[in-house]
């Protein structure tokens, strides 16, 4: 690939804050338009709790996760009018930004994207709800070491972030005892999350399901450019495998550090982040401090 060639990077849940995306709109008519048809198809005014808040109504999922999909949209566009799309060679998105990577690779557009990412927040909020589940960062181990702490007490592992951090998803009570066991077996530290739910775990089966049946009539196009899937850190051009990677996305581990690999072996070490506080760029520098991420989330950063 070519020295210009760019991967962009998406947020996922967890990176919301408020005012994100207001700067975006005061100063560019894409971004914008944007957020005015978010607030057409949700029926209420999103923009305003993006731009305002309060932070307790940005932080539930089926908020959230909409948030950072047309946050990370519009920065794109922003990014596009400065003439920056033509560098684009690949795109990834950290858990629902996967969804973002998408419609940015025009795989479906902005409305339908909008729907998918609204109806996968309200089923994920809807499966917390129903389960009593957690999730917890694990610093300072080996990945296998970490997948036998969570086979040993029945959780799963949610996230590979990058070497050393690895978080791990299931039911409280199981969680708990493997925080306890955990301490005690060398790892640097184990930090229990606050989030509402045990994401990219077992317990997101119904979710899973119920989302595997709202995307089947919906078409999906073949991606202008490769996506690298959380599940399985590899690209394809086929709608249908797309649908099912982003279904099982859902219940299965986010493969982050090996999609970072993975683009860095097809030649892109140089990262435009979509999204909000450079989370993405900080793995990326534990990842491989020679990858280069640029984060674009306010105006001020073009």
């Amino acid at each position: 690939m070519a020295d210009m060639s760019i991967g962009l990077l998406f947020s996922g849940q967890g990176a919301q804050r408020v005012g994100m995306g207001r700067s975006l709109c005061q100063n560019s008519p894409s971004a914008r338009g944007l957020y005015e048809t978010a607030n057409e198809l949700l029926g209420y005014d999103f923009a305003k709790l993006c731009f305002e808040g309060p932070l307790e109504g940005l932080t539930p999922t089926e908020v959230c996760q909409p948030a950072l999909y047309v946050h990370g949209l519009a920065s794109f566009a922003v990014w596009d009018e400065w003439g920056g799309e033509e560098c684009a060679a690949l795109a990834m998105g950290l858990s629902l930004g996967e969804i973002t990577a998408l419609a940015a690779a025009d795989v479906f557009g902005f409305e339908v994207g909008l729907k998918i990412v609204a109806e996968r927040g309200r089923l994920m909020q809807v499966a917390c709800e129903q389960a009593n589940g957690t999730m917890a960062s694990v610093l300072g181990g080996e990945r296998d070491e970490v997948a036998a702490l969570a086979a040993e007490f029945e959780v799963d592992l949610a996230n590979l972030n990058s070497p050393g951090q690895v978080v791990i998803s299931g039911p409280s009570a199981n969680m708990e005892q493997a925080i306890r066991a955990g301490r005690g077996r060398g790892f640097k530290r184990i930090l229990p999350l606050k989030v509402a739910g045990a994401y990219h775990s077992r317990l997101m089966e119904p979710a899973r399901a119920a989302f595997e049946e709202f995307l089947a009539p919906i078409d999906f196009r073949p991606p202008r450019m490769p996506v690298y899937s959380n599940v399985d850190a590899s690209a394809t051009r086929d709608p249908a495998a797309i649908k099912a990677k982003l279904v099982k996305q859902i219940v299965s581990p986010v493969y982050w550090e090996d999609c970072m690999l993975a683009a860095k072996e097809a030649g892109v070490v140089k990262f435009r982040e979509c999204g909000v506080g450079g989370v993405l760029k900080g793995l990326a520098r534990r990842i491989d401090p020679g990858l280069e991420v640029i984060s674009l989330g306010e105006f001020a950063d073009f």
